[in-house]
């Protein structure tokens, strides 16, 4: 019988800019359990609400004691699925996704984002987020619908790459920014570790194609996922899906590397050959941007389950 696991939002638990393998895990469970997690929003204390009273005991506590890496998300975990071995692939179900909080922020930085010389008046904003009309408010009066997911989703990276800093989206996962991963998506992480250590954190309360200032809209938020661990798909890669689309994932300087993830998954599901696939993706296939900001740039595609 699965059970139900929840993480606390304590430091203890989460990790402050990286991933390693040789972390020791929060929380080991049974695949297929579902687990409730915590995040807090990207950044340090300069991007904080300039409201103190807005800012949560648990937000300080985690900026006071997680020792920083190189990167600036936190992500919590890693969570060790029993039976995940090296080769296998992790399935996490997307069931619920909260708001923790009811603000964000939005950043130009410097030297980073998709226009870095161009945009040289560094500013942070801080939008609110009101969930009972389901809007963010921006301080000009621009009302957003919000859209939140959670822009990291990964496993623990190879061993011996050691300690890895969480800006950069690999073949683990990691800092995707994928807007599409949200409640009913699907998405399946190479495992490269025993017990596959999964993490998530860098809530997102609505994100644009591209992400092309350098953040979405910055928060925390609690998710809801169900791990469970395949030894029948081989994915090499990161793939995801919907309810209605299925969806391959580039992670590359390349903006071509969705595409060819795209056609050898249209082969490897049809049967078609490569040359069908390829004509079947430039007709159903829908290539978008993920984000341009991570280096590794993220692009995806979107294959609609009724036409395989």
């Amino acid at each position: 019988m699965p059970t139900h696991h929840e993480i606390p939002a304590t430091p203890d638990k989460m990790v402050l800019g990286y991933f390693d393998a040789a972390l020791p895990p929060v929380l080991e469970i049974a695949s297929g359990d579902t687990v409730t997690l915590h995040s807090f929003p990207a950044g340090g204390r300069e991007s904080l609400h300039p409201d103190p009273a807005r800012v949560s005991a648990e937000h300080l506590a985690v900026l006071d004691q997680c020792v920083p890496g190189p990167g600036l998300h936190f992500v919590t975990g890693p969570v060790h699925v029993r039976g995940a071995e090296p080769g296998d692939v992790l399935q996490v179900e997307i069931l619920d996704q909260a708001f923790r909080q009811d603000w964000g922020f939005v950043s130009i930085l410097p030297l980073l984002g998709t226009l870095p010389d161009e945009f040289t008046e560094y500013e942070t904003i801080h939008p609110d987020i009101d969930v009972a009309r389901g809007v963010c408010v921006l301080p000009w009066g621009t009302e957003l619908p919000l859209d939140p997911f959670f822009g990291i989703l990964g496993t623990a990276p190879p061993a011996a790459w050691g300690r890895v800093g969480t800006a950069v989206p690999r073949g683990f996962g990691g800092n995707m920014d994928n807007k599409e991963l949200k409640v009913g998506s699907t998405l399946y992480l190479p495992v490269y570790n025993p017990g596959a250590g999964f993490y998530a954190g860098d809530g997102h309360g609505v994100q644009g194609d591209g992400e092309v200032c350098i953040t979405a809209l910055e928060t925390g938020l609690t998710g809801t996922f169900r791990l469970t661990v395949r030894k029948d798909l081989g994915y090499e890669w990161p793939f995801a899906e919907t309810p209605t689309d299925l969806m391959t994932i580039g992670l590359h300087e390349s903006l071509d590397e969705a595409m060819r993830q795209a056609v050898r998954h249209v082969c490897a599901r049809t049967g078609l050959t490569r040359n069908q696939a390829y004509m079947l993706c430039s007709l159903a296939g829908n290539l978008r941007i993920t984000q341009t900001v991570d280096g590794n740039k993220g692009v995806h595609m979107l294959m609609p389950k009724t036409a395989l």
